[in-house]
């Protein structure tokens, strides 16, 4: 809770929009980086962190380095999923819990026990249950196949839980349609949101230079931005072959996110040949040393920016993944009232966000063509034109993807 992936991110906006409901939250969570409830309302139970020792020993040998048998994983299970069962239990009557809210814990296997834990509660407490369901096991290929079937049938039978007080909320229509094949069950879909009442992206004294600092004139250069993780599936070479493309060489690329969640770097390594090859090494900009979710001051005293600073100098934004479960970087995008570029990525860009009517340059399979290249060159070469098309975008993302959207959406879903 507190933290900076996507799950952690979407769930302090539910809390926030559920408190403006009226509703008083208690977290129960392994892991806490922030205070998002006053603290005397948050209970730390270690045991439910991905990063607990039980986790990542069921993990282990559940998928990764299984034994020759089941009998002491199994062991195990039942009983840590008894120790979570009991720890809820204890957590509801000492707080006079009305309604549970699970946050992708009973959705995708990535903690064994919790989940059943979880299962086990619900189907003893009688109270009515939220699911906010992010990921499931069988959008992630082969990473939850286990050599073991009764882990198999854990994975098969826990998630997604099923009770019948549980209420399903997931974040796209493709895992709307898929809870619907594949176990009968409705859910609601409530697409990722940001807060569009609350300034974002705005130059100020403290982002002034941050142009500079990354190596760029702030007078002459045109940067797009890429404000995503270096990860694969993030399509960050179209990017860079947009660049190269476009032959005004004020025009830069800056890539905010780091390379720490590509595995042995490959994808990074990959990134850097094709910008010596095609000599645009003074056009590609590595910019994780400088940006960072939030502000802060590094040890030597150096300014640290935010994404809402890097949007803030954007002159537009490059966003070409293949594949999404929502997209934060598109609303975030918009939000900021900056151009976007994107990839019609799967499965989720054109059902749930391409289909509103955002004005964007959309590739197809990644595929950049010339007409892409001359559209991009013209939007970016066009002040007036950059306004219009984040107005447009602004207004629309105000629309469908707002606080006041999950507001309606959460007033329904907890309305018991």
């Amino acid at each position: 809770i507190g933290d900076v992936d996507g799950v952690a991110l979407e769930t302090i906006k539910w809390i926030e929009v559920l408190e403006r409901l009226g509703h008083q939250l208690f977290i129960l969570s392994g892991r806490f980086v922030e205070d998002v409830v006053a603290p005397e309302r948050q209970t730390l139970y270690r045991p439910l962190s991905f990063f607990s020792p039980e986790c990542e020993w069921e993990q282990n040998r559940a998928f990764f380095f299984p034994a020759d048998d089941s009998d002491e994983l199994l062991q195990h299970l039942d009983q840590q999923a008894n120790e979570v069962a009991t720890k809820i239990f204890g957590w509801v009557l000492q707080n006079k819990i009305d309604a549970l809210l699970v946050e992708n814990a009973s959705a995708l296997p990535c903690h064994l026990s919790m989940g059943m834990g979880i299962a086990r509660a619900v189907s003893h407490l009688d109270l009515p249950t939220v699911t906010h369901d992010h990921d499931f096991a069988w959008e992630r290929g082969t990473r939850y196949l286990s050599p073991f079937p009764e882990i198999t049938a854990i994975v098969e039978n826990t998630f997604p839980l099923r009770a019948p007080d549980v209420r399903h909320a997931v974040i796209n229509t493709a895992a709307c349609n898929a809870l619907r094949e594949r176990h009968n069950i409705e859910s609601t879909c409530v697409p990722n949101v940001m807060d569009f009442n609350q300034p974002y992206a705005q130059p100020d004294a403290y982002n002034s230079e941050l142009l500079r600092e990354i190596g760029l004139d702030p007078t002459n250069d045109i940067p797009l931005f890429q404000i995503t993780r270096i990860v694969e599936r993030k399509g960050i070479e179209v990017a860079i072959e947009l660049v190269s493309r476009l032959s005004d060489p004020r025009v830069k690329l800056v890539i905010t996110g780091s390379a720490a969640d590509d595995e042995r770097k490959g994808y990074y390594h990959r990134l850097i040949e094709m910008i010596e090859e095609r000599n645009l090494q003074s056009r590609v900009i590595f910019a994780h040393h400088k940006i960072l979710s939030e502000r802060l001051t590094n040890h030597a005293g150096d300014r640290i920016y935010s994404l809402s600073d890097a949007y803030a100098h954007a002159t537009a934004c490059t966003y070409f993944s293949t594949y999404e479960g929502f997209g934060n970087a598109f609303v975030e995008a918009v939000l900021a009232k900056k151009p976007i570029f994107v990839n019609n990525y799967q499965p989720v860009y054109w059902p749930d966000i391409g289909s509103k009517g955002f004005e964007t340059v959309q590739l197809e399979d990644n595929v950049l063509t010339d007409d892409a290249v001359t559209s991009v060159d013209a939007i970016i070469h066009d002040p007036k034109r950059q306004r219009e098309i984040a107005e447009h975008n602004f207004a629309l993302g105000r629309k469908y993807f707002s606080f006041e959207v999950l507001h309606t959406l959460l007033e329904g879903l907890f309305a018991f």
